[in-house]
């Protein structure tokens, strides 16, 4: 049963999750704008950087099942305050990290650990600590905390790397950590389950399925989805992302069939299939996946059109993103408040509606000439469907199960949240790059402008892709390449075009994507939690 705690003690539990959620976002948001500083301090390139930041999210995302189970044997509590420990020892060896090598340790290894036990953790503590009728708005919060972390991060960034140190930050993360800690004493209940064992196999086989299927999704913008990209590896005529792909799937099948055989034989395995069955679950945890898929593509594709397309700073661009945070936590905080028996779904459907209005408001506005001031309106509408849906989908997932069981849901969220961002932000940027590679050299081939030698020239190196470059780093390109100044101008005037090409047609696909999530809220429940919360969860007919 969940504890209903007073005003007071309610308020300080979920301020020590959300702190733990916002952190938990804050490094990979910091360390996207720091790229370069932080490559020259310890001594890399920028390529070695962004391993760091793929394997982050690859141990991250490996070992999150695991980590929810893990709580389940050990006690939800114990499960957050080591995963916090872990994280905070990985942020100090980050801040003082000499070279790659040890970043990779501090960062990428122990950070990645303790989100896997801090993030499902976090899921389960609010439904052991929080009542079904208060679990939309606790929820909502602690999912608004972690956009809020994306969009103030740029910020962040920017400050301590322009004026301090990016040391600084994973230093601060290390006073947080503790402060939580300190915090956390307060959390009750989430204690140990007697009699639960770990299921090594199956942490073997999750850990190996997600692992491929997330390295893939990651590595697919270097190497390509199905084709591999010029100079890229190939496996038996194929991009090694395909490979990956399938290959992660078929293991996660076998990782299904192992548990489904630890469950007959009544061993303890590390998630109960079965529960996978259950209808209001599996509408959750689809919403939250294109949810977080469109999250993801929409953060990549604004600061893209910001920071490279306006040539915008980090601080500037983060700046341009808050509106979304305005509104992302007026719906999360505000619907469950003022509408506390509304209908999941239609918040959930009227989510999906939002953030499709923003992505059409941005579409329409995307035009030569378009100044900053047009992700404004969008920003504010993404941010109340991310609000909207928030407020509702971390509530749904946890209450179609029984409390003892929040540990297992809270791993399969966050892994189907941590892949819908990858698949999201992948995407996008493969689209991006697709759609103005194919407009740029229309345009360049069509443009008299061009001399013909350099049209031929730019067939040839760039049919595998064009990079996303601002006007100022492709003046630079050309001149190094000795083109004259009236071609110069029109190549670049055409990549001008390109770039709203491009940014148009992956916002496109990203608001076609959110009517299909849209489409698939048909498993949500129509009635709040608490007003259920003497049923038991339902199996999908003839199950």
């Amino acid at each position: 049963m969940a504890r209903k705690a007073g005003v007071g003690a309610a308020s300080l539990i979920l301020m020590t999750l959300c702190a733990g959620q916002f952190l938990m976002m804050l490094d990979s948001s910091v360390m996207n704008v720091s790229i370069a500083t932080v490559a020259k301090d310890v001594g890399t390139t920028v390529t070695g950087i962004q391993t760091a930041i793929t394997l982050y999210t690859l141990v991250m995302a490996s070992f999150m099942i695991t980590g929810g189970k893990i709580g389940q044997i050990i006690g939800r509590k114990r499960a957050f305050a080591i995963g916090c420990v872990i994280y905070g020892c990985g942020s100090l060896v980050t801040a003082l990290s000499p070279n790659l090598t040890v970043l990779l340790i501090g960062w990428s290894c122990l950070e990645g650990l303790g989100a896997a036990l801090i993030l499902p953790a976090i899921v389960a503590l609010v439904a052991s600590n929080f009542g079904r009728e208060e679990r939309p708005r606790a929820y909502g919060l602690v999912a608004a905390s972690a956009a809020i972390a994306v969009a103030v991060g740029p910020i962040v960034g920017g400050l301590f790397t322009t004026y301090l140190s990016w040391r600084y930050v994973f230093a601060g993360e290390v006073l947080i950590v503790i402060a939580i800690l300190a915090l956390a004493r307060r959390i009750e209940a989430g204690e140990a389950e007697r009699g639960v064992r770990l299921d090594l196999v199956g942490t073997a086989l999750s850990a190996l399925g997600l692992g491929l299927i997330v390295f893939g999704i990651l590595r697919s913008g270097t190497w390509g989805f199905v084709a591999a990209k010029p100079g890229a590896p190939e496996w038996i005529g194929l991009s090694p992302v395909i490979w990956m792909l399938l290959g992660g799937g078929a293991v996660i099948g076998l990782f299904l069939a192992w548990e489904s055989r630890l469950v007959a034989r009544g061993s303890d395995p590390l998630v109960d299939p079965a529960i996978l069955r259950i209808p209001a679950l599996r509408g959750g945890l689809t919403s939250f996946f294109f949810q977080y898929f469109l999250q993801g593509g929409l953060f990549f594709a604004v600061p893209l059109f910001l920071s490279i397309a306006l040539g915008l700073s980090a601080i500037e661009t983060g700046v341009r993103l808050l509106p979304l945070s305005v509104t992302l936590i007026l719906a999360a905080a505000g619907i469950p408040k003022v509408f506390p028996d509304v209908s999941p779904r239609r918040v959930v459907r009227l989510g999906f509606l939002a953030m499709f209005a923003g992505l059409v408001v941005m579409v329409a506005a995307l035009d030569a000439g378009a100044g900053a001031e047009i992700v404004t309106w969008p920003m504010l509408l993404a941010g109340l469907g991310i609000g909207a849906l928030a407020s509702q989908l971390g509530s749904i997932t946890v209450s179609s199960v029984p409390d003892e069981q929040s540990g297992e849901v809270g791993g399969l969220q966050n892994t189907i949240t941590n892949l819908g961002i990858s698949v999201g932000t992948a995407l996008t940027g493969a689209i991006v790059i697709a759609a103005l590679s194919s407009s740029f050299l229309t345009g360049v081939e069509e443009n008299p402008a061009v001399p013909a030698p350099v049209k031929s020239k730019a067939t040839t190196e760039l049919s595998g892709g064009i990079p996303f470059l601002s006007d100022e780093e492709l003046r630079s390109a050309l001149d190094d390449a000795r083109v004259g100044p009236r071609a110069t101008d029109a190549i670049v005037e055409e990549n001008e075009t390109a770039r709203l090409d491009g940014l148009r047609t992956a916002l496109s696909v990203l608001a076609l994507l959110a009517l299909v999530g849209l489409a698939t809220t048909g498993r949500i429940p129509t009635r709040q939690p608490a007003a259920a919360a003497d049923r038991q969860p339902e199996l999908a007919p003839g199950d």
